[in-house]
């Protein structure tokens, strides 16, 4: 069985990086449109960004527009790895499943 990273596998985790997977190399999204994005609360959301941050995925960037602090946050090059291979780890798991499936189905003789 292909081994799901467990950074990015918690269902939040997961939602972030597939959010930050869709900008392009070096664009960033503003956290509270990420925030509205994906309906967290802003404790919920930092908190995944910090164990993210923690792994080199996510890079947070905090800046100001005139005297308003902003954050951006933008998916490292690390980051989109573990997202690619976290999904090919998936695809792969799911084909065996989807092969086992079909053995299994091909085994079990017809019933009527």
């Amino acid at each position: 069985m292909a081994d799901l990273d467990p950074v990015i596998h918690a269902q939040a985790r997961l939602r972030i990086t597939a959010s930050l997977a869709t900008l392009g190399d070096g664009e960033s999204i503003a956290f509270p449109r990420l925030q509205e994005l994906l309906d967290m609360t802003a404790g919920n959301l930092s908190t995944h960004l910090r164990k993210l941050e923690e792994a080199d995925y996510v890079v947070v960037s905090k800046t100001h527009q005139g005297r308003v602090p902003v954050t951006y946050l933008e998916l490292t090059r690390a980051g989109r790895r573990a997202f690619e291979d976290y999904t090919e780890s998936l695809r792969r798991l799911l084909g065996e499943s989807t092969e086992r499936d079909a053995r299994a189905h091909a085994e079990v003789p017809p019933t009527g």
